[in-house]
C-alpha cells in the first residue's frame, strides 16, 4: 500500500506537477487513489471512456495504439514515475490509446472530477498544471 507521504513523492517527480509546492502537492496527493492492475490486465482502452489520470507507482506497462486496419502498433513503454491520461482530466473525451500492465502495476489514479474540484479551490494550482499541460501539447503538436 502506498502511503501518504510516498504518494507525494511520487507527485513530486511527476512532470505535470513540476510548478506545485509541498503543501500543494500534499493537498493533490489525497484525492489520488490506489489501484493495482495484473500482468496483462488493461488499465485503460482505447476509444472507451477515460475520467482518470494515472501515474506508475511500481511495474511496468505499455501504451498501444490499435489502428483502423486493427494492427496495433507500440507507442511506448512506461514504467515507475510515468504517468498518462493528463487530457481526461479536462475532457471527457475518449481513450485515445490503450495502456496494458506488462508486469503487476501499481497506480496512484486521480479523476477528472477531483482534479477539477481541486483547481476550483486554488487558482495558482490550476495555472502551473494548465501551463505544462499546454506546453505537453505544444511539443506533441510540434512533433507530428
Amino acid at each position: 500500500m502506498v502511503e501518504q507521504g510516498e504518494m507525494t513523492q511520487v507527485l513530486e517527480r511527476t512532470p505535470l506537477f513540476r510548478g506545485l509546492g509541498k503543501r500543494q502537492l500534499e493537498r493533490l496527493a489525497r484525492r489520488f487513489v490506489e489501484r493495482e492492475y495484473e500482468a496483462g490486465e488493461a488499465i485503460v482502452t482505447q476509444g472507451q471512456g477515460g475520467a482518470g489520470f494515472f501515474v506508475l507507482v511500481s511495474g511496468e506497462a505499455e501504451a498501444l495504439l490499435e489502428r483502423g486496419d486493427g494492427s496495433t502498433t507500440s507507442l511506448n513503454p512506461l514504467g515507475p514515475d510515468a504517468f498518462f491520461g493528463e487530457m481526461a482530466l479536462l475532457t471527457d473525451a475518449v481513450r485515445s490509446a490503450s495502456v496494458v500492465a506488462k508486469t503487476p502495476v501499481t497506480c496512484l489514479v486521480l479523476t477528472r472530477w477531483d482534479f477539477l474540484s481541486i483547481l476550483k479551490e486554488d487558482a495558482e494550482m490550476a495555472v502551473s498544471v494548465l501551463q505544462e499541460l499546454a506546453s505537453r501539447f505544444s511539443r506533441v503538436m510540434s512533433s507530428l
